[in-house]
């Protein structure tokens, strides 16, 4: 490993201890590395404003700032064990091309400022990522569900089934679901979009930094104030980003149920495309729906690391080496979640219901409480109507799409209110 910024003279340097300290950064800097070289660019801009850089300096930086950024996307410039992190990676590197030029990037910052920036700026695009993929899944429910308004399924309530429903309405459901995920993901954006670049460790330093000018150059829509909060804001926004994606992730969770059970020879409702099915290792007559049961499987990963990071915050304020664990929660979690969600799209728009079986499934008694409404708009009192409409001789075999154009309640089948749904869907 390279000298170390803050190694002291004549302090030796264990091995093992420095391998427990530096933990997995290298590795999981990986993912922040591009980030952390554009706030460096940042950076640099603001200590040529206030007079420690030149404007030659400047470019030097510029310049070789952009060709480690090419060469880290190309694979030429490798994290590894030769670095503590990607931070002492980034200087050292422009130290070796540009001397003492290369030195003065460190200027009136801390390794502190610098993951809580590169990390801000890439829980930024994570949530835009996230955004995007819940507005995409929630346009595929809503097309769908209008093609199908009226294809009658069964209804489930408690696993049982109760009523006549459509596959309209169950797409509708997930549609408007997609939809508040996408806002959700949008609101915890504007509230992490604040730049702590500048904080140092927690108390600034005695340079006038130019924060409005890094604020913008990083396109960060305000500027973090408190250097005290800048720290205490480490792990809860990041908190706040893995409930926004748990969000998503619990209603992914609940379609996967849903297609795990209507994929079964049980219910025998959905057919998947061959691709989202694997072959059993022992029982050749088998074809396994592991696709959308690892997608099922998938939240775990986001509540692990929200429940990480949550217990790394048990401290007082300022800055802690604690909290450095959080940074491989948050990359597994999003690594995880967005993961599933990016197939979900694809996987919606190919299943296909197989109809004959959702008609099948329909029986004389899912029309009791169509009965029992029924008998309640003829003057009898709705609990008499219960009681008549519960007893089995009264069950008949229905019609499915009359009752489902009967039930005229705002959002459901009669009358599902998809335009609603598509202003909202479409008020980007």
């Amino acid at each position: 490993m390279s000298n170390l910024l803050w190694q002291k003279e004549g302090i030796c340097i264990d091995a093992e201890i420095q391998r427990f300290l530096a933990g997995d950064d290298v590795i999981l800097d990986r993912e922040f590395m591009l980030f952390d070289i554009e706030a460096s660019r940042a950076h640099a801009e603001g200590l040529q404003r206030i007079g420690i850089l030149t404007g030659e300096e400047l470019a030097a930086l510029q310049r070789e700032l952009t060709a480690l950024g090419e060469d880290f996307k190309r694979g030429d410039f490798v994290l590894d064990t030769r670095f503590e992190d990607m931070h002492s990676a980034i200087e050292e590197r422009l130290t070796e091309r540009l001397g003492d030029t290369g030195k003065k990037i460190h200027t009136g910052r801390s390794r502190n400022d610098q993951v809580l920036v590169a990390t801000r700026l890439w829980l930024k695009a994570q949530l835009q990522a996230l955004a995007s993929q819940c507005h995409e899944i929630a346009g595929i429910a809503l097309e769908r569900a209008e093609a199908e308004a009226q294809q009658p399924m069964p209804g489930y309530t408690h696993l049982q089934r109760a009523v006549v429903s459509s596959t309209g309405m169950w797409w509708a459901g997930w549609a408007e679901a997609f939809i508040d995920n996408r806002e959700r993901a949008r609101a915890t954006l504007d509230l992490i979009d604040s730049n702590p670049l500048g904080t140092a460790a927690g108390y600034g330093v005695n340079l006038a930094l130019d924060r409005a000018h890094t604020t913008a150059a990083l396109g960060f829509g305000r500027m973090q104030v408190s250097p005290l909060y800048a720290q205490l804001s480490r792990g809860k926004y990041e908190l706040a980003a893995l409930e926004a994606l748990g969000s998503a992730m619990l209603d992914l969770r609940r379609i996967a149920w849903d297609l795990s059970l209507f994929t079964s020879s049980e219910f025998g409702f959905v057919r998947l495309p061959p691709q989202y099915t694997t072959g059993s290792s022992i029982m050749p007559n088998k074809r396994n729906p592991d696709v959308i049961e690892l997608m099922r499987a998938s939240y775990a990963s986001v509540a692990a690391a929200k429940t990480e990071i949550e217990q790394l915050l048990s401290l007082p304020s300022g800055y802690h080496r604690d909290l450095q664990p959080g940074k491989g929660a948050l990359v597994h979690g999003f690594g995880r979640g967005m993961a599933a969600l990016k197939l979900l799209p694809a996987l919606m728009q190919a299943l296909e219901w197989r109809k004959e079986s959702l008609t099948a499934a329909l029986e004389p008694s899912m029309y009791a409480t169509d009965l029992a409404v029924s008998l309640a708009c003829q003057g009898m009192p709705f609990r008499d109507a219960y009681r008549e409409a519960a007893k089995p001789e009264r069950w008949a075999e229905g019609d499915p799409t009359q009752s489902l154009a009967e039930r005229t309640s705002p959002g459901s089948a009669g009358d599902m209110q998809l335009a609603v749904l598509k202003s909202r869907w479409q008020g980007e």
